[in-house]
């Protein structure tokens, strides 16, 4: 008879649990889609405030919204921590010509371009010259000093379309625009021209991080990105003429560092106040457009992470971060200096999400964690289907969680669809009227759930937790 009377109460126990995790998900969902607060924030940080790119005075108007906006929502604390950033400013807008030299006339193509984040300025007059077109490092290096040098590249590597994760053709390609300076200059190019990194075909250049390695001051040569459709216009052409020339003109400028902020705010934990969990984006932005999805999604999403808990009456049990990220675009100096001041205190951090692949619609999460403990995210599967979420695998979290990574931290980054996302990043679209607010709510509240969760089952706990069904 006792045995019966355990047995009942343990699956009681079990189906209780069940339908309190998912009330609790249904209202998180439902405070998100009918009360959000997401939307309101993207827009004035993407209408009142515009582009953050890091050192810049938006960025420090963000830095300081952002934080008013946390101390309102009443959180335990609310803080800057102190970040040196790098300052780079684009200066004059770029002027880019295809010039065909015909024996009776010259001919001027106007294209779409703009300098890459950390490149040098051409001449105040512009540089122009013989252009030589590849699509990979390989290509490069067989064409060899004799065939590059005072020449321009022209780096056409375009996006694979092939692939249904656009995440992974961005990847096997962006080390063009990364290094492509770099790897030309060795071989004595003028300068660069690199074919921005979208699947679409538009007028929009794209611009990114570059570097410049090891070269000293003097072999550091202007880089640029080139919109599609002119980065075709441009290989048509050559193809036909290949004696053609590009001209091409830039004024920005390297600065010395200055300092910059990462914005905290936290909830602290009632039982494990010293087990942390992050939430969070990044605050700086590029500054052609106004940074909507890349990454102010993430960071509207990351702050009503801490405002939907409240708003559905949990209390964590552990200390719960909201981290604005400063500086991931052009440095990751925010991630790197926020880990660097948590190891320095003996925190512990148990687990971390981030949300930087656009405010598009979710569909699940990938993890940076261990088998045992994405076999113990499986439990939660059913919690997700009725919102659509089925994406839950291991692979990438995000840039700046990244420097917390250990042997016992879950790192998580939340995956949206990326159908659209590389139509927006890094350009002057990458505006408030690109990002729909359901879809940007419905991420708040997949982000906030699996927060929820994480904090009442903890770590790697889970599969001996009899309170989670399969």
């Amino acid at each position: 008879m006792n045995r019966v009377v355990i047995i009942l109460f343990a699956f009681l126990s079990v189906s209780v649990y069940a339908q309190n995790d998912e009330a609790t998900l249904k209202n998180i969902y439902k405070q998100s889609l009918t009360n959000g607060q997401s939307y309101a924030w993207l827009d004035y940080l993407s209408n009142k405030i515009g582009g953050r790119l890091s050192g810049s005075e938006s960025a420090q108007k963000a830095i300081e919204y952002t934080k008013s906006e946390l101390e309102n929502l009443g959180l335990d604390k609310v803080w800057l921590q102190e970040v040196m950033v790098p300052k780079w400013v684009r200066g004059e807008k770029e002027v880019g010509k295809i010039i065909l030299n015909n024996e009776n006339s010259t001919i001027k193509i106007d294209v779409n371009i703009c300098a890459l984040g950390g490149s040098t300025a051409t001449a105040k007059e512009g540089l122009q010259a013989k252009v030589v077109e590849v699509k990979s490092f390989e290509e490069l290096a067989v064409l060899g000093e004799e065939n590059i040098k005072g020449k321009i590249v022209f780096f056409n590597g375009a996006m694979q379309a092939d692939l249904i994760n656009t995440f992974e053709a961005y990847g096997g390609c962006s080390k063009q625009r990364y290094a492509g300076a770099y790897e030309a200059s060795k071989l004595g190019a003028v300068g660069v021209i690199v074919r921005s990194l979208n699947l679409r075909q538009d007028d929009f250049p794209h611009t990114g991080s570059m570097g410049y390695l090891d070269l000293p001051n003097d072999k550091r040569i202007p880089s640029a990105a080139i919109s599609t459709n002119d980065a075709n216009t441009l290989s048509e052409l050559l193809e036909k003429d290949n004696n053609l020339e590009f001209y091409f003109k830039q004024s920005c400028q390297q600065f010395d560092d200055v300092l910059s902020y990462n914005v905290i705010g936290e909830i602290t934990g009632s039982e494990f106040p010293n087990e942390y969990m992050v939430v969070g984006g990044h605050l700086d932005s590029w500054d052609l457009g106004d940074g909507a999805h890349d990454d102010g999604a993430g960071v509207v999403q990351s702050m009503e992470v801490l405002r939907l808990l409240k708003e559905s009456g949990v209390k964590p049990k552990r200390s719960i971060r909201v981290v604005l990220f400063m500086n991931e675009e052009n440095g990751l100096r925010g991630g790197r200096k926020y880990a660097e001041v948590a190891k320095e205190k003996g925190e512990n951090h148990v687990f971390a999400l981030e949300s930087d692949s656009g405010g598009f619609t979710p569909r699940g999460f990938s993890f940076d964690c261990s088998d045992a403990n994405l076999a113990q995210i499986e439990q939660w599967r059913s919690l997700f289907k009725p919102y659509l979420i089925h994406f839950f695998e291991k692979g990438y979290s995000g840039a700046d969680i990244g420097p917390l990574k250990n042997d016992n931290i879950v790192l998580a980054g939340l995956r949206p669809d990326s159908q659209r996302y590389f139509d927006y990043h890094h350009a002057s679209n990458d505006t408030f009227d690109a990002v729909n607010k359901r879809e940007l709510e419905l991420g708040a509240a997949t982000m906030t759930s699996l927060v929820y969760l994480f904090d009442k089952y903890g770590v790697n706990q889970i599969k001996n937790n009899p309170q989670i069904k399969d």
